[in-house]
């Protein structure tokens, strides 16, 4: 709790503290990677950023992200960026406890066995639930599972060296970077393997 005060920073809220204003007409491109979930229909991988917008293109809720690092609607379920992500968080723990929770997806896999490089080694498939995750592939060469208890935190990066979205899993002898086929969410997959941790412990 104490190194979680200390680390913790809203870069939103420092955004309207300082009067730092961001005026490119990009500044939304890419939010859906963190804003996946729609709070109106409750669809998810339906939201896109763009320009200055997010929009959901299910039941068409428009946002503005505006200079200050505001959300701005009509009927505005969230104007702060992180109470909308911490919404998502609750509703995933939420899939959790009902046990609806499932990620389910065809992947790309690298590999990391030392520091000189990155190896894609082939593809395969990666589950996550209550479980933990639980990795196949490579015909069949590779089945390498993770409990939940086996670390807090997951690495899950946006358009990783280019290639694409990557949730990396592992342990001290191997790292494994799986790029989903499908379009998943590895922001729901992070809150997922985090709020996982605490169920367990």
């Amino acid at each position: 709790e104490m190194l979680d005060a200390v680390f913790a920073f809203d870069h939103f809220a420092w955004q309207v503290e300082t009067g730092t204003e961001i005026n490119e007409d990009s500044r939304a491109d890419g939010l859906e990677r963190i804003l996946y979930k729609c709070p109106h229909c409750k669809a998810e991988g339906q939201t896109e950023g763009m320009g200055t917008k997010l929009i959901c293109h299910n039941c068409g809720a428009d946002y503005e992200l505006t200079e200050l690092g505001f959300l701005k609607a009509e009927k505005a379920m969230f104007t702060h960026v992180p109470d909308w992500y911490t919404w998502q968080r609750e509703c995933v723990r939420k899939e959790l406890e009902n046990g609806s929770y499932l990620l389910d997806t065809d992947v790309d896999i690298a590999i990391q066995v030392d520091f000189k490089a990155i190896y894609m080694v082939g593809e395969g498939h990666l589950t996550h639930n209550r479980n933990g995750f639980h990795l196949t592939g490579c015909d069949g060469k590779l089945d390498y599972t993770q409990p939940p208890q086996a670390s807090f935190g997951l690495y899950a990066d946006y358009y990783w060296y280019e290639i694409g979205d990557v949730i990396g899993i592992g342990n001290n002898e191997f790292s494994y970077f799986c790029f989903p086929k499908s379009p998943v969410s590895v922001t729901k997959t992070r809150l997922a393997a985090e709020e996982l941790y605490k169920l367990k412990k």
